[in-house]
């Protein structure tokens, strides 16, 4: 199985919102926070319906039309199918993972998601990679879930360091700010 990162394209609004869904259902389940799969579908149900998927359309346009101010990277896996006889093999691309940003007096990093089925296949860092290269030196600044530790541990891997912010999402979910201080020019000091 092949996996290709490439610009997300406005026809995966489609699988986005549907894929935002699967990955919170995957990753935020927490008895002790109170999170269970009603109350992740209550607060992110919305990202899989029309127009959820209509927000994510206006957002792949937008990054298209102005790549220096939003990115936007989908992770496609490629496999092929088998096909009825006689036919030949289908390819099969199927939206695995997603990393958008923003770039503003700092640049934002979210979403970041990829499917469980894919971790671990060095897919992370190689979005991360591509966004790190889009967003050359320039501070950098994320939300990311407190119990969450695969996430954090990824983050600090890639230079972000814990703020102290915290914010509870929608009440419940326990989050933690993480930054990533700029680069400073070749020589000089940050200043």
């Amino acid at each position: 199985m092949t996996h290709v990162i490439e610009p997300a394209l406005p026809d995966d609004a489609s699988r986005l919102g549907p894929l935002l869904l699967r990955a919170w259902l995957q990753t935020y389940p927490h008895r002790e926070a109170g999170i269970d799969e009603e109350w992740i579908r209550e607060h992110r149900g919305s990202s899989a319906t029309a127009e959820g998927i209509a927000r994510w359309r206006d957002f792949i346009e937008a990054a298209l039309r102005d790549p220096d101010l939003l990115f936007c990277r989908v992770v496609r896996s490629e496999a092929e199918a088998e096909a009825e006889a006689g036919a030949s093999a289908e390819t099969v691309r199927e939206i695995v993972g997603v990393l958008c940003g923003r770039r503003g007096e700092e640049v934002t990093l979210g979403p970041m998601y990829l499917l469980n089925h894919v971790r671990g296949r060095g897919l992370g860092d190689r979005l991360m990679a591509e966004f790190l290269d889009w967003a050359g030196g320039a501070r950098m600044r994320l939300w990311v879930t407190e119990y969450n530790e695969g996430a954090v541990r990824f983050y600090r891997r890639h230079g972000f360091e814990t703020t102290g912010d915290r914010e509870l999402w929608q009440g419940r979910l326990p989050n933690v700010r993480m930054t990533r201080e700029a680069a400073s020019p070749a020589g000089g000091r940050d200043g």
